[in-house]
Parts: structure tokens; C-alpha cells; sequence
């Protein structure tokens, strides 16, 4: 006969527990069900396993042998599944920071499209981390503006634009620029900004700032720090604008608005490492672009729009 490595596992648990109701309530099925599939398991074998009656349960012999050795076949069946985890491919993306949306949605529609990968996902806190990480081999591909780091992206490094991603600005709940359906950059203009970046964002701090110095916006508060829920804690907290995804998760006292006149745009580029070509890899490339492509991401806004001179390169 074939053995069921499910009815194993009841065998098992109601042996820990030696009470049907306890046991079926940890394996989260009907006591009845359990005393069922029991009953069944020993009319397959021909043995009896447990001496049940209504005040207690107990082991016979045959089901205390039964029982250790199925112990050792369910530690065997899990021991092969780890096994079998660390023989796919692994694939190790740094998505920078928590609450950003082309990320975010890069990596989970990157396990859909390759399920035969094992997507172990990271965050860096920064594209000068992600680039670190490239650079010594502990990540395999990250997401970021290749301009702005303090110095160009080192020569051993590719990337592949994945999108024109079009930036917003949080406010107060109840900020006067909470009101309008979209902020026009000069009336943003009127408001000391937010800048929540952190240390190792030297692309976004670059990117904020060219965008600071083109259109005469003001600077408020600067502050240090990781993700985009402590970003809008800051935003509630000093009352004040901060520039950021339109689509971001927010609290209840945040919101976010397009801003216009221009449109400001944050181009973000998939990085990877040169060298000999891997397959989990070469295959999430493609499947990024294919993204990018069915996704439109590549499409400018189709009103003005501004963007650093050096990402137009």
C-alpha cells in the first residue's frame, strides 16, 4: 500500500496530544474528521494504532512504532523540500526601500513570471548600497538613477531604463495644497519642502536638489531616514510638503497630488553586474522589459515634464 504522508502527520500529532479535540484543533480540522481519517489510516494498515474510549487515548504497541517512524519520514519530507528549495535558482534583487511602487511591483510580478527562480528580495536603504552590493557580488540586480551617486556608475556595472515614473508631492490632510486636484510647481513654490532622504539615496538627494534649483523651491526641514511610511510620519509631523511617489501607500492624514506645470520625473534603471551570463538573470531582464513595454512605464507624461539634464542622456 501507499502511505499518506497527511494521515502520517495526524498519526503524529494526535500522538503528541493524546486528545482528539486538541489534536484536530492544531491540525485546524473537525474533531470528526480526525477520529475519521484515524480509523481509516488502521483499517488500511490492519493494525491498530490507538485504544481510544471516551475518557482518554493511548498507544498500543503498533502505534508506537508506527508513530516513530513516521516521524522520520515527515522530517525526511521536509528535509527534501529545503533541498530541493536551494537547487533552483536563486535570484537576489535589491528593491531599495519599503513603499516603492515600481519595485514593489517589479518583484512581484517577477515571481509570477519565473516561477522555476527563488526571488530573495532586499533592501539596501539606497541605490549606494544596491550599487555596494552589486559590486561585491551579494545581489544580482537592483533598482535605481544611475546619475547623482557621488561619483559615475562603475564600468562593471549595466543598466537597462525601466521607467519614467511620474513624482507627486505628500501633504497634510490638511494643508492648503490638500485641496487641489493637482499642484502646480510655482505654488509649490510658496511652501518650504520636506527632503526625508536617506544618507545612502544620494540619487534621490541629487535628483531633489536639480529639481530645487530649477524652479526656485525652498527647503524646510532635511532630515535622515529609511521608507516611505517614516516619509509621511515626517509630513504630518512638520506640516510640510515632501516630494514623493504619486501612487505610495499613505496614513489617514497624508495625501498625495500630482504636481504639474511641469510634471517632475524620476527615471528608475535596472543594475546588474557584467560577467558570465546566468540564467535567473538573463531571464528577469527580459521579463522587466517586458513589463516596462506592456506597462508603458517608457512614456513620458503627455504634458510638460522635467527631468535632470544628465538622465536625458
Amino acid at each position: 500500500m501507499e502511505l499518506d504522508l497527511r494521515l502520517i502527520r495526524y498519526a503524529v500529532i494526535l500522538a503528541d496530544e493524546l486528545h482528539f479535540g486538541r489534536a484536530a484543533q492544531k491540525l485546524l480540522i473537525a474533531q470528526q474528521t480526525l477520529s475519521s481519517q484515524i480509523a481509516q489510516l488502521e483499517a488500511r494498515l490492519g493494525v491498530v494504532l490507538f485504544i481510544r474510549d471516551s475518557r482518554h487515548v493511548e498507544l498500543t504497541p503498533a502505534g508506537v512504532f508506527f508513530v516513530d517512524r513516521g516521524r522520520r519520514l515527515l522530517a525526511e519530507a521536509r528535509a527534501m523540500i529545503v533541498e530541493l528549495n536551494r537547487t533552483a535558482p536563486l535570484l537576489r534583487v535589491d528593491v531599495i526601500t519599503e513603499g516603492l511602487p515600481t519595485t514593489d511591483l517589479i518583484a512581484r510580478q517577477l515571481r509570477s513570471r519565473l516561477p522555476e527562480v527563488t526571488l530573495e528580495v532586499v533592501q539596501g536603504h539606497g541605490f549606494t548600497v544596491a550599487v555596494t552590493g552589486l559590486l561585491q557580488g551579494r545581489t544580482d540586480l537592483a533598482f535605481g538613477r544611475v546619475h547623482g551617486l557621488d561619483g559615475p556608475l562603475p564600468k562593471v556595472l549595466q543598466h537597462q531604463l525601466v521607467r519614467l515614473e511620474s513624482m507627486g508631492v505628500a501633504l497634510p490632510a490638511e494643508h492648503k495644497l490638500a485641496g487641489h486636484d493637482a499642484v502646480r510647481m510655482e505654488d509649490l513654490a510658496e511652501y518650504p519642502l520636506l527632503l526625508h532622504i536617506a544618507e545612502e539615496a544620494t540619487d534621490w538627494l541629487d535628483w531633489n536638489e536639480e529639481l530645487i534649483a530649477e524652479f526656485g523651491l525652498e527647503v524646510g526641514y532635511r532630515m535622515r531616514g529609511h521608507g516611505r511610511s517614516a516619509a509621511n510620519a515626517a509630513v504630518t509631523a512638520y506640516h510640510a510638503p515632501a516630494l514623493g511617489p504619486l501612487f505610495t501607500p499613505v496614513a489617514d492624514d497624508v495625501v498625495v497630488r500630482p504636481v504639474v506645470d511641469p510634471v517632475p520625473v524620476y527615471p528608475f534603471s535596472a543594475v546588474w553586474r557584467s560577467g558570465p551570463p546566468i540564467k535567473s538573470l538573463d531571464g528577469a531582464i527580459t521579463a522587466i522589459r517586458t513589463i516596462a513595454a506592456e506597462s508603458g512605464w517608457l512614456d513620458p507624461p503627455p504634458q510638460a515634464w522635467w527631468m535632470p539634464a544628465a538622465d536625458h542622456t
